[in-house]
């Protein structure tokens, strides 16, 4: 065989494998092929949602959205549809008008027992409803600016008004990805029943909750960034929605950092602190807790400018089976860890209460937490938490409790809202523990950089409590522990305090 007839023959093999690639790909639909301008003046809803149409009626494919400025209202995701948002293009909510609106909010299968706008999905830029096989991808940008950050008072607004960047209800295999998302709305993802989701290297910096993930299982958020002032960053729940309650599973969040920069500072670069109250933008499980939080594991995870991270359930979710694991904090604006069950139960009428069990949190750094309040862990009279281990924490109080404050008695809020600023200033600087049974703090270390009269720990009303390795700056005067109805206390290896086993208190200072 000769060397030129090896090499046509290689060339004919070659053109065929490029051909038979070309054609196993999915074809891409070009939404200026269908009309869109890009110029950010026309509304290019209706292009959007024909290229859209044209992938799904050919078995999928990929909407492309080229370099430009994209008008929208209401876009219809549809099964085996990627949306693809190439750089410098930006899909822009578009402002309501009287020929521009939003779709209107559909009827909801409950909206008794969740915010109005947990209900409905349909009122968003980017909707998606009994979906599988989607994905918004590209390194563009969507910017919510015509949504609003709430409805009025049981969505009683004009019609036509758009509140969500993305809704997704009852998908499944959905890819989020690479983009970015300014001014969100209420939510910038409200996402319900998303199952099998990846949501991953997303920056967002938004007016209300950043990623909101309800009654979804097998869920994987990494690699993002989150900026929210006024409400929470991402944000894990499970309400009635659905119209029965459904356990949030197997959620793993991993390399994120969230945080509570003045709106727009974020993605500029500037990131300017805010002096209207204590910014949110941090982690939360609840406050919606209908269904269930199982198997959740949060890691490698930062806390920038922020309110500290949250574990609530208080209408009669399970929340268990949860690791917490290297976490760093700075500047927080209330507790640092704030782990409460109650009984608000926004919930049908004799639901079952909460339970909360099986709490890991490790390997946690805190600098310039606020001095009103430490880490909180609360249960109710005749609802413990239980099963609760903490080791390998360092947090440095900004400190200045007074005398005064040790002494305050703390309100049990049973059927509040679950929030640390409704606390008020806690007796504790470092820890305050009640109503809990088996809890265990292994080479917890607490500071503070101003003089703090207040014990850096109490515990009221605790069944089973072992401490090691501890270490408690305290003011003379002060006390480092101050029990209060307490069994089967133990505290070894620790400075300031000698080995001591208590089989019961009622009432003791260490």
């Amino acid at each position: 065989m000769t060397t030129l007839y090896r090499a046509v023959i290689g060339m004919f093999a070659l053109v065929f494998f490029v051909v038979c690639m070309a054609s196993a790909q999915a074809p891409v639909y070009n939404v200026k092929t269908y009309g869109a301008k890009g110029d950010g003046i026309n509304i290019d809803t209706k292009a959007i949602n024909k290229a859209i149409d044209a992938a799904n009626a050919a078995g999928g494919g990929t909407v492309y959205f080229p370099a430009g400025d994209y008008l929208s209202v209401t876009i219809h995701l549809k099964s085996n549809i990627a949306l693809y948002i190439d750089q410098g293009a930006t899909i822009i909510a578009a402002t309501v008008s009287e020929n521009v609106k939003y779709d209107v909010p559909e009827k909801a299968d409950n909206d008794l027992y969740q915010d109005y706008g947990h209900s409905y999905f349909n009122n968003s830029l980017i909707v998606g409803i009994n979906l599988h096989d989607i994905s918004i991808t590209g390194p563009g940008r969507i910017w919510g600016r015509g949504l609003i950050m709430r409805e009025g008072t049981n969505g009683n607004n004009p019609p036509g008004l758009g509140n969500k960047t993305l809704a997704l209800k009852l998908c499944r295999n959905v890819i989020l990805r690479d983009f970015t998302v300014a001014h969100g709305g209420w939510f910038g993802f409200l996402l319900t029943a998303v199952d099998n989701a990846t949501i991953d290297n997303i920056k967002m910096d938004t007016n209300r909750d950043g990623i909101d993930l309800v009654s979804s299982k097998n869920v994987r958020i990494s690699n993002c960034s989150i900026n929210s002032p006024v409400d929470d960053a991402i944000v894990l729940k499970s309400d009635f929605a659905l119209n029965y309650p459904r356990d949030l599973e197997n959620v793993t969040i991993t390399n994120c950092q969230v945080s509570g920069y003045k709106e727009g500072t974020f993605l500029d670069g500037t990131n300017v602190k805010w002096s209207n109250g204590s910014p949110t933008g941090r982690i939360k499980l609840g406050t919606e807790s209908n269904g269930g939080f199982k198997n959740i594991a949060v890691s490698n995870c930062v806390f920038d400018n922020s309110r500290g991270l949250a574990l609530e359930t208080v209408d009669g979710a399970a929340l268990e089976d949860i690791t917490i694991n290297n976490i760093s904090m700075r500047d927080v604006g209330n507790a640092p860890i704030f782990i409460r069950l109650g009984a608000r139960m926004r919930a049908p009428k004799d639901f079952r209460y909460s339970t909360l069990r099986r709490v890991l949190i490790s390997n946690v750094v805190a600098y310039g937490i606020t001095g009103n309040q430490g880490v909180i862990i609360s249960g109710i009279p005749g609802h413990d938490i239980e099963d609760v281990t903490l080791s390998n924490i360092k947090f440095y109080f900004n400190g200045g409790g007074t005398k005064a404050q040790a002494d305050r008695e703390v309100p049990a809020l049973i059927d509040s809202y679950p929030d640390p600023n409704r606390w008020g200033v806690m007796p504790a600087y470092g820890f305050f523990i009640r109503n809990v049974k088996d809890i265990k703090l292994n080479n917890i270390e607490v500071s503070y950089l101003k003089e703090d009269l207040r014990p850096a720990f109490i515990l009221d009303n605790v069944d089973g409590a072992d401490f090691q390795h501890i270490r408690a700056q305290k003011a003379d005067g002060a006390n480092t522990f101050m029990l209060n109805k307490v069994k089967n206390f133990k505290i070894f290896n620790s400075d300031q305090i000698p080995n001591t086993k208590l089989a019961e208190v009622d009432k003791k200072e260490l």
